[in-house]
């Protein structure tokens, strides 16, 4: 889809902090959390409820509740009288919430819709379910870890997450050491986030947040992501492949974490005024979908980058800033390779594979830091993309103007 009329509010969007799962953020239900966050983001940016028309919702781990979506969600936030979808679209879940809502701005005619976009899930105590089955002897149900199980069984492709890493790393001769060798890249990159007292991250990140899960007694406070390990060219040598004969490793890849974003997504009239500083201007040029063949899911980047680039009529020498959703390490080497880009140039001030995978909000988050990065590069076209379960990709093209 190409976009003419979809803008973003400057400084209307946010995200919390990413926590490894099982860690402080483990026990918050997911849409009650991001309601709570919501809550605060609007009230920083000083922006009120009541400005919107409807709220599109992003989430792939079932919650209590979550069938109620957005409904539930608005109401929480103190917008009873919208609505809106929920959209559950693995990795590519915040890419298609955004492409969704622009589509929305763009049909519209003679009206100004503004679109709350949440994005939210919670990898930890992810549920397990059990599936009627009254066929099975002694109608015994099947069982399933929606999480876990999903992690480890594509039931198209028949194999792991890992193992789609393993098929891109061996077809394009993708040794441990190359993969270890952009991780140490994209550690430095996200140190320079945590630069001057996390100056990058406080552009956008909600913070401090007070755990509180019982309502009760404040548990713990999260400053910022949690989880990350330290990274040396020595620590990482020591790591050993996790499949028999593979190439990846532990340290080659990102980890589930939890946490919940938003975004703002309207008309250029609306955009100004709810933006924080009106001399800047973001606005979405396209979106596209990609696909690869089974089992190969770290190349589907490269299809969906070729449609959103020819959909939004730029070169790739056009983008000034470009993000990805890179849950192994595999995915920028052959990204790098396929398009002939540096690969320290991606991913300035960090990345999924650093700072870890919730899911729905994962796109969401890297789509800001893209329009921050922006920002302090006085302007210019970017590029967002990320693979997502079965062998599938999404991606974004925006440009934001400086004035």
């Amino acid at each position: 889809m190409t976009y003419t009329k979809t803008f973003i509010p400057y400084g209307a969007y946010w995200s919390t902090p990413f926590v490894k799962w099982q860690g402080n953020f483990a026990n918050l239900h997911p849409i009650k959390f991001a309601g709570e966050i919501a809550i605060r983001a609007l009230e920083e940016r000083e922006i009120q409820a009541q400005s919107f028309t409807s709220l599109f919702l992003g989430t792939t781990v079932p919650s209590k509740h979550s069938f109620y979506g957005a409904p539930w969600l608005a109401g929480i936030i103190g917008a009873p009288d919208i609505t809106g979808p929920m959209f559950s679209q693995a990795c590519a879940t915040s890419a298609r919430v955004i492409g969704s809502a622009a589509f929305e701005v763009e049909s519209a005619d003679g009206e100004d819709p503004t679109i709350l976009c949440i994005t939210a899930d919670r990898t930890s105590n992810g549920p397990h379910m059990l599936y009627p089955n009254p066929l099975a002897p002694g109608g015994r149900g099947e069982s399933e870890d929606w999480v876990w199980d999903n992690f480890n069984l594509d039931p198209y492709a028949k194999n792991s997450m890992i193992h789609t890493a393993e098929n891109v790393a061996k077809l394009h001769e993708i040794t441990t050491e190359e993969q270890h060798e952009v991780v140490l890249i994209r550690h430095a990159q996200y140190k320079k986030a945590l630069e001057n007292d996390a100056a990058f991250h406080k552009r956008f990140m909600i913070s401090p947040i007070d755990i509180n899960p019982t309502g009760r007694k404040v548990t713990a406070v999260v400053d910022n992501d949690e989880g990350i390990f330290p990274t040396t060219s020595a620590g990482l040598a020591k790591l050993k492949p996790v499949l028999p004969d593979g190439t990846v490793t532990f340290g080659g890849q990102t980890f589930p974490a939890d946490g919940n974003a938003g975004m703002v997504v309207t008309t250029q009239n609306k955009a100004r005024e709810l933006s924080r500083d009106s001399s800047i201007e973001i606005q979405l040029l396209a979106f596209a979908e990609g696909r690869t063949k089974k089992g190969f899911m770290p190349a589907a980047n490269a299809p969906a980058v070729h449609k959103v680039m020819e959909r939004a009529n730029l070169k790739l020498k056009d983008i000034k800033a470009i993000k990805t959703h890179n849950p192994f390490a595999v995915n920028d080497y052959i990204l790098s390779k396929e398009f002939d880009i540096p690969l320290d140039v991606m991913n300035n001030y960090g990345s999924s594979l650093i700072w870890g995978h919730p899911q729905g909000p994962t796109g969401m988050r890297l789509v800001i830091e893209l329009i921050e990065e922006l920002v302090l590069l006085g302007g210019g076209y970017g590029l967002f993309t990320g693979c997502a379960a079965g062998d599938t990709a999404a991606a974004i093209v925006l440009k934001v103007s400086v004035a």
